[in-house]
């Protein structure tokens, strides 16, 4: 029996797959050995790949024909990626993981043992490394007090929608037609936060089962930086998903600061680093504004950290090059740098 379905989609990750796949192996070939059923499988979706990437899960496919199982279809991004492999997934729960990061020994079956809960969604910690391995920041993959639901704790709205450091029950998304929408940046966040509006069974383990690899060449750049401006569909496409189900009203105040932080602070810092004078700040703190001519008055906004009311004080009154030295700085600090 098929009890989880690990979606991997592989992107042009010929340096990294197979330190994830193999991340993911255990302990399915120590069953198999043992003449007993692994209990999850497998799914590496190759999105159209033009280095090894491919090959090398072709190989890993080949050698483990029992456990993995490899979809190939034209490049159609990561989003589509996991929708297919979600929709051929056999298991009853569903694991996202990006090929370029990986689980620390022993997760697997840790993981595999988590299923005994009774949940929906299960949530775990990541640490961020770098390519080295080392340790740059530890993330809680939650804050909110239990029992985790939107009537309990809306919060659940502002707390990271990576897939990665989460379990799904699959049904959640094939009962109510959830899939992550192709081709965009901010897929996660156009998706995740859907969930918590069908299930009051969320479970939070305080366990970093997950390594997010910090990439030298996927770091914030100057040719990618106006696609910073896909948070306002996705922060819009959200807000309109409570609307439609007559949840705004009641999750005003919360839906309102994750557009704030996600749009007012997040992409427009991002866009920043990437290059300090870019119109692209203009436009996404332009675009909030306009939508959200109050948000001063927001209690969330209101309760910030010092640190994070000097930011939306500099982005506010324009102050762009403030902005980027104060944020190269604290990122110094934290020894961000890969």
């Amino acid at each position: 029996m098929v009890k989880l379905s690990v979606v991997v989609p592989v992107y042009n990750v010929e340096d990294y797959v197979a330190k994830c796949l193999d991340s993911l192996l255990e302990p399915g070939r120590s069953r198999l050995a043992a003449g007993e059923e692994p209990g999850y499988e497998i799914i590496a979706v190759n999105d159209g790949s033009t280095d090894s990437s491919g090959d090398i899960a072709a190989e890993y496919r080949r050698r483990y024909p029992e456990l993995i199982r490899l979809i190939t279809i034209e490049n159609s991004g990561q989003g589509q990626a996991r929708n297919v492999g979600m929709d051929a997934a056999a298991g009853e729960f569903l694991y996202f993981i990006d090929s370029d990061d990986y689980l620390v020994p022993g997760a697997m079956a840790e993981l595999l043992e988590a299923l005994e809960q009774d949940f929906d969604i299960c949530i775990f910690d990541s640490i961020a490394v770098n390519t080295l391995g080392e340790e740059l920041e530890h993330r809680p993959g939650c804050h909110c007090a239990s029992p985790l639901s939107l009537s309990f704790s809306p919060e659940l709205l502002l707390e990271n929608p990576d897939v990665w450091n989460k379990i799904f029950r699959r049904s959640l998304f094939m009962d109510n037609n959830i899939r992550f929408t192709p081709k965009v940046w901010f897929e996660d966040l156009r998706t995740v936060p859907k969930l918590y509006a069908y299930t009051d069974k969320t479970v939070y383990i305080s366990k970093a089962w997950h390594r997010y690899v910090q990439r030298p060449d996927s770091v914030t750049n100057t040719s990618k930086v106006r696609r910073n401006l896909e948070i306002i569909p996705a922060v819009d496409e959200l807000i309109g998903f409570y609307k439609s189900l007559g949840l705004y009203d009641r999750l005003k105040d919360v839906l309102e600061y994750l557009a704030f932080h996600s749009q007012f602070l997040t992409s427009s810092v991002r866009a920043n680093l990437a290059d300090w004078r870019s119109p692209v700040q203009d436009e996404l703190i332009g675009d909030f504004l306009s939508k959200h001519p109050a948000y001063k008055s927001n209690p969330y906004v209101r309760g910030m950290s010092i640190r994070h009311k000097a930011l939306s004080f500099l982005l506010t009154h324009r102050m762009y090059l403030g902005v980027h030295i104060l944020m190269k700085l604290n990122n110094k600090l934290k020894n961000k740098k890969v």
